[in-house]
């Protein structure tokens, strides 16, 4: 039986209950918020020049639409929703553009440019679809994942700085942008990243879109989506995107004590640029990756009004070293040792040697300038990409990312293996554009020799630079360098 006082307490004591309850029940954890980028090595105005020098290459090799298009309007709209999720301090100067592909893929580069495929914004069955995919992407800008890509392996700066002195293997935007895990082929652009980095891709993604009032669980299903199709168009993104594991579970976990949210719906405009975006010329991958050899989609581009603002001046068009005539870069007959630190070598007494340590080059001053070097030798000494690599890997790994960042270059026959003071090592030639003009004023072919060392964790290769038509009388030159190096 319960008393007179008793009585009195019992509404307290039910309120203080239904309080505890309350608390229980209805008590989430704060807001997601984004978490700190880091500081990479490479500055923000390196990654926005890195990200417009790549921007500019894209509209060279693919076809864009206009600025003017309902696609492009709609994305760049979608896009600026988005964006208005980040703290400004930790926010770039995002740019969205449409690539008229058919194929899905979306890919963002440093400093903030978007581009999303035709074909992914017809694979996506809803907005929040699409708005996940362009989340993903912008979260690998937030967390400047090519920055960081750049410093993870000493290899891939040294090529890029490599491919920067030669000019004629791809020039210092191409170099950089190589360096930074992000390659042109085959009809379209690629940024490769780590199975942790698509990770953190999609747990800031995830933030980003339930920010912006989106289903986070959106962007996994539209993943899931492009893997179930095998074939097709699936491969080509996945590549670029590796699985980090079970996405769905993954982002379900991660936003399972968010607060709780009205998620958005399709919007009129998604269901217009759907439905018009079906009926947009778009190509397949080898139908680019055909019309950018012939020039077609910068010619096509520029006459459609699709013209990238703020795009940096183009300076590796064209070779920019005057022609010569041989007698001015002919080597001496004399030779001195140059003592570089990782490696002494001979070279002729007329060939200068700038640099030293892990960098150097030794070349005719009327065969080198800023545009680049057309004759001479390039060394570099840098930390393997792999331990026990052995020569023939070393040779292959350097071909590869050269190549990549270089789409004029080729490898001539399979690679060879020689002794260099003792330590095994491989050798190959490649043919690319050089920097110097031909004497009629046109582009000449330019021949290389690449030598790969390894020792230990070190990596040592030089490339003998010439051009094609001076190969053969400047070979025994070369070997004679190559037999003189003690390390």
């Amino acid at each position: 039986m319960i008393g007179p006082q008793q009585r009195r307490s019992f509404p307290s004591v039910l309120l203080s209950l239904f309080l505890a309850i309350s608390t229980a029940v209805f008590a989430v954890a704060p807001a997601p918020e984004l978490p700190d980028p880091g500081n990479p090595s490479m500055t923000r105005d390196q990654q926005k020049q890195l990200g417009l020098q790549a921007a500019a290459e894209v509209y060279k090799q693919m076809p864009v639409l206009p600025d003017s298009s309902v696609e492009t309007k709609y994305i760049r709209s979608l896009g600026e929703r988005l964006v208005a999720t980040i703290p400004p301090d930790h926010s770039w100067p995002f740019e969205f553009h449409v690539v008229a592909q058919k194929e899905i893929n979306a890919f963002a580069l440093p400093g903030g440019p978007m581009f999303v495929n035709i074909g992914t914004i017809t694979a996506a069955d809803n907005e929040a679809e699409l708005a996940g995919v362009m989340a993903h992407e912008m979260a690998h800008v937030y967390m400047q994942h090519s920055a960081k890509q750049q410093q993870k392996n000493s290899l891939l700066g040294g090529l890029a700085g490599l491919a920067g002195a030669l000019a004629g293997m791809g020039g210092g935007a191409w170099g950089s942008l190589a360096q930074a895990g992000i390659q042109f082929g085959a009809g379209t652009l690629m940024l490769k990243y780590s199975r942790g980095d698509e990770a953190q891709a999609d747990a800031v993604g995830a933030i980003i879109l339930w920010k912006a009032g989106y289903n986070p669980v959106a962007l996994a299903d539209f993943f899931q989506k492009i893997e179930k199709q095998g074939g097709g168009s699936g491969p080509q993104f996945l590549s670029d995107h590796p699985n980090p594991g079970n996405r769905r579970t993954a982002i379900e976990n991660e936003i399972r004590d968010w607060p709780p949210k009205h998620y958005s719906g399709n919007s009129a405009e998604f269901s217009k640029v759907h439905k018009d975006a079906a009926t947009v010329r778009a190509y397949t991958a080898q139908e680019i990756a055909d019309g950018a050899k012939t020039g077609r989609w910068a010619a096509e581009n520029r006459k459609n009004g699709a013209v990238l603002a703020g795009a940096p001046a183009d300076n590796t068009a064209s070779p920019r070293i005057p022609s010569v005539p041989y007698s001015q870069v002919e080597p001496s007959e004399n030779f001195r040792t140059a003592n570089l630190g990782a490696i002494a070598i001979d070279r002729p007494e007329n060939w200068q040697v700038s640099g030293g340590g892990q960098s150097a080059t030794i070349a005719p001053s009327a065969g080198a300038s800023e545009a680049g070097i057309a004759y001479g030798v390039v060394i570099r000494s840098e930390q393997a990409p792999a331990a026990n690599m052995d020569a023939t890997q070393l040779a292959s790994a350097i071909v590869q990312n050269l190549r990549s960042g270089d789409p004029n270059m080729k490898q001539v026959g399979e690679a060879e293996s020689l002794t260099v003071d003792g330590s095994a090592a491989a050798s190959t030639e490649l043919e690319t554009i050089s920097p110097m003009v031909g004497h009629d004023g046109k582009p000449q072919r330019e021949r290389d020799w690449l030598v790969a060392i390894p020792r230990g964790r070190t990596a040592v290769f030089l490339v003998f630079v010439s051009t094609l038509s001076d190969y053969d009388r400047l070979r025994p030159t070369f070997e004679k360098m190559l037999q003189s190096i003690q390390f």
